[in-house]
């Protein structure tokens, strides 16, 4: 909990070990469909519209995401009505229906879902890079799933993974804003009633090594090209992680990077260029997405591979370091104005690495970086097999696949 009494808000999460990573090829989208389900109808709220109209009755905010790893429960409502927002999230993780007829209702909504996002290629390639970096692993598929898993999953099979995974010693609480420390606890401790035992949930099996770059092409009549293209990285746990975050600030992170910079500014070949990170508990991946004409698609990834290895060969300066600090504290400290983020902040450290670090120690260990540092990381990373995803009016993989061989 943290306790900010001049806010007029409080923000509650509910954060669940274990997403879309957890589950085999069978019950692939499993942890998403269980998601929706729950906002259809509690024993005590029977109807979706109860749910919302509750929260929302008071000016409230309701939602969750699944992630590979996690699946989130939040609300974000005035803070005279906390236990109002901590009985209906407690309601919807305890006392969920689960009915027949809502299973096969949102079934066709996360099946038009799915074909949603494919007709979104923007959007799409994200989820093709990461089957390239990932193959043949859950954390290279969809986290909705596919469209014949979600075809085929049964109401058991979602009751059994729901009882597997919606545990007390998997589920950590946050609570930030006007929150009356003592109530909150009194409240959950009343409210949460999902069973008390571990589940013996086995850990997740780390990805193979990778053999080579690789280029997987989806051939499509768009105007643009959309390209993603990204090397394995670090987990959220390695202790260079910061130095990655500051090499992809530097690389792509917002309209000051060298990515923005040289790609669209000096060259004009794209006009939305940039790069992110996704860490997970044992690896994480690097990522550049770029949205460009497809008579320069080549010459743009040239463009891009050989800021990467600018990165490797030469040490930022002093003066493109301290901005990339900045940058990246700047940003912490925006993330943690609100309550939800402070909310989300303490569930995620407590869930995924077992502290809670001050953002005074987190600035620290930023401000810690050095130049050398950044480079080795990156010497480290994006010297690796580099992989990419196309969608796009292209007929052979080979148009690619000499632009990122080393």
């Amino acid at each position: 909990m943290a306790p900010m009494p001049e806010r007029l808000s409080a923000s509650l999460v509910f954060m669940f070990g274990g997403g879309s990573r957890l589950e085999d090829d069978r019950l692939a989208g499993v942890s998403h469909f269980i998601e929706h389900l729950l906002f259809k109808g509690t024993r005590r709220r029977p109807t979706s519209k109860e749910i919302a109209d509750a929260i929302e009755g008071v000016g409230g905010f309701i939602n969750a995401s699944t992630d590979k790893e996690l699946t989130a429960y939040w609300t974000r409502v005035p803070a005279e009505h906390l236990q109002l927002g901590l009985d209906v999230l407690a309601d919807i993780v305890s006392n969920s229906k689960l009915a027949p007829d809502d299973v096969e209702r949102e079934r066709m909504v996360i099946l038009e879902e799915l074909k949603m996002y494919q007709d979104q290629p923007q959007d799409y390639v994200l989820n093709l890079l990461e089957e390239v970096i990932w193959p043949e692993h859950p954390l290279g598929r969809d986290i909705a799933g596919t469209e014949q898993s979600v075809a085929r999953l049964t109401r058991d099979d979602i009751l059994e993974y729901a009882d597997a995974h919606y545990r007390l010693p998997n589920l950590v609480i946050g609570a930030a804003g006007a929150v009356d420390e003592d109530e909150t606890i009194a409240a959950v401790s009343s409210r949460v009633t999902l069973p008390s035992e571990p589940n013996g949930l086995m850990s997740p099996e780390p990805p193979a090594p990778l053999n080579g770059p690789h280029v997987m092409l989806r051939r499509k009549r768009t105007e643009q090209a959309h390209i993603c293209l990204g090397v394995r990285a670090l987990s959220y746990l390695h202790p260079d992680r910061y130095a990655l975050d500051l090499l992809n600030t530097v690389l792509g992170e917002g309209m000051s990077s060298r990515l923005f910079l040289n790609i669209r500014e000096r060259l004009g070949l794209a006009y939305d260029v940039h790069s992110f990170t996704q860490k997970h508990r044992d690896t994480g991946h690097l990522g550049v997405y770029l949205g460009v004409d497809p008579k320069k698609a080549v010459e743009a990834i040239k463009a891009v591979v050989a800021e990467m290895i600018e990165l490797c060969d030469r040490d930022l300066s002093d003066e493109e370091l301290q901005r990339a600090k900045e940058f990246t504290k700047g940003r912490l400290r925006l993330d943690l104005e609100t309550t939800n983020g402070v909310a989300f902040w303490l569930t995620y450290q407590e869930l995924l690495l077992g502290e809670i670090r001050s953002i005074e120690d987190e600035l620290r260990l930023v401000d810690a970086v050095s130049a050398s540092d950044v480079r080795r990381v990156a010497n480290s990373v994006l010297r690796s097999p580099i992989q990419m995803a196309v969608i796009g009016p292209f007929t052979k993989e080979s148009t690619f696949e000499t632009a990122i061989e080393s």
